[in-house]
């Protein structure tokens, strides 16, 4: 059964520090402003549309299925590419779902979050993509704080008409006067606002910061507290089945064989799923407040920890954790990082998207002393997927892919999604 949830947020409790605002002698600087991305109801329940490629606003994750990418516009829907040829990848179309995030397809069915509700689309005829089914209200706490902002601007809305389906986040120069009173000032009472608003078959695949994840027939879905379970055996009828509380500020999901890895801003917790309906605690591995992507590889599972502004005061890194007893994960070795987020491996290399410090590839053969391979240093990255044939890079609305060497990668390609 799906529970309503009341926020009360204050932002002085979101421990926000502010990003290099360049002070100056007029009293203004340069503040990272989240600002409300709202539609109307009546928009929203049929708000699902399939149209010409459009150019991406803020590109989020990218997940790949057969010869497509899927790259999500960040609460605002899904751009499909065709990666035929991935030395020229082509988009041929935006799927406009407001309020959403995520995605995992099984055998041409895409599951895609809508704020609260669970879409499944037929991709079967690419080119004439179709909404078979339409769960609503199985989803809950899917509208994430924009953690990294300075300032969130809260306006009242009006619920009876209107929901709140993500954030836009600019720069502004603001009066530091005023702005550190909206910083430091105030709670924002949210009355049921998010609430209301909101290996069998062939599968495709996300990267780290996914929050979807299809185990044979069974649809996992993360929320901040909760793992919600869908029954996929019936793949245009997905069952809604009874969440499992996990915690707090739960992130991302990974599987590996019977287990679910979660990263939160608290921790990772593993979830035995032997009873795929009914997920099971095992154990976890607690860190200071930070964002918090995991994937893991034989005995370890690799963590990146992202610290400052909403992330948390925890310096980022790259954290190794020892899973051999997976019930008694043990901290084995730290790397500092910048800005790390999405991770990947494929077989020794190990690729860390650390934000605007760029990709870092590593051979990961000896953990106690990883060897750098490649730094690209001039571009901002986000999310990436290692496939067996090349590794796929999303980063600053723009698409990159590599070819595999022997102890490198080489660019093949890159195509700008705006």
């Amino acid at each position: 059964m799906k529970k309503k949830i009341l926020f009360i947020l204050s932002l002085a409790t979101l421990a926000f520090v502010s990003c290099d605002k360049n002070d100056d002698n007029d009293g203004y600087a340069e503040y990272l402003v989240a600002k409300p991305l709202v539609i109307s109801k009546a928009d929203f329940a049929n708000s699902v549309d399939i149209i010409a490629p459009r150019p991406i606003d803020e590109s989020g994750k990218v997940y790949t299925y057969k010869d497509y990418i899927f790259v999500n516009d960040k609460y605002k829907g899904i751009h499909v590419i065709n990666n035929s040829n991935p030395e020229q990848p082509v988009k041929i179309g935006f799927i406009r779902i407001p309020g959403n995030v995520d995605i995992s397809v099984k055998d041409d069915f895409l599951y895609a979050d809508s704020l609260m509700d669970l879409i499944v689309l037929d991709i079967s005829n690419i080119t004439d993509i179709k909404q078979v089914k339409r769960l609503e209200n199985v989803l809950h706490n899917n509208v994430f704080w924009p953690f990294e902002a300075d300032i969130i601007e809260y306006e009242n809305h009006d619920y009876e008409t209107e929901i709140l389906v993500g954030w836009e986040t600019v720069t502004e120069r603001r009066l530091v006067e005023e702005a550190e009173k909206l910083r430091n000032g105030g709670g924002i009472f949210f009355e049921d606002a998010l609430a209301n608003a909101a290996d069998g078959g062939t599968t495709g695949q996300g990267g780290s910061l996914a929050r979807f994840k299809i185990v044979d027939d069974y649809l996992y879905a993360v929320d901040s507290h909760n793992i919600n379970i869908f029954n996929i055996s019936d793949l245009d009828n997905p069952q809604d089945l009874e969440d499992v509380y996990a915690g707090f500020d739960i992130e991302t999901i990974f599987n590996r064989g019977n287990h679910l890895f979660l990263g939160s801003m608290r921790g990772m917790y593993i979830y035995d799923i032997s009873s795929p309906d009914k997920p099971t605690f095992v154990s976890e591995f607690q860190h200071g407040t930070a964002c918090d992507p995991v994937v893991v590889d034989g005995d370890y599972a690799y963590v990146t920890l992202r610290g400052g502004n909403g992330c948390g005061a925890l310096e980022s890194g790259l954290f190794i954790v020892d899973i051999s007893d997976i019930e008694n994960p043990e901290l084995t070795k730290t790397y500092p990082m910048d800005e790390p987020y999405g991770l990947g491996i494929k077989d020794e290399k190990l690729f860390i998207c650390d934000g605007k410090s760029g990709l870092k590839v590593y051979d990961k053969t000896d953990i106690e002393n990883l060897k750098s391979l490649n730094h690209f240093k001039d571009i901002i990255t986000f999310d990436v997927i290692p496939l067996e044939s090349h590794l796929i890079m999303v980063g600053d609305e723009i698409l990159y892919q590599y070819e595999y060497l022997d102890d490198k990668i080489k660019l093949i390609s890159q195509i700008g999604l705006n």
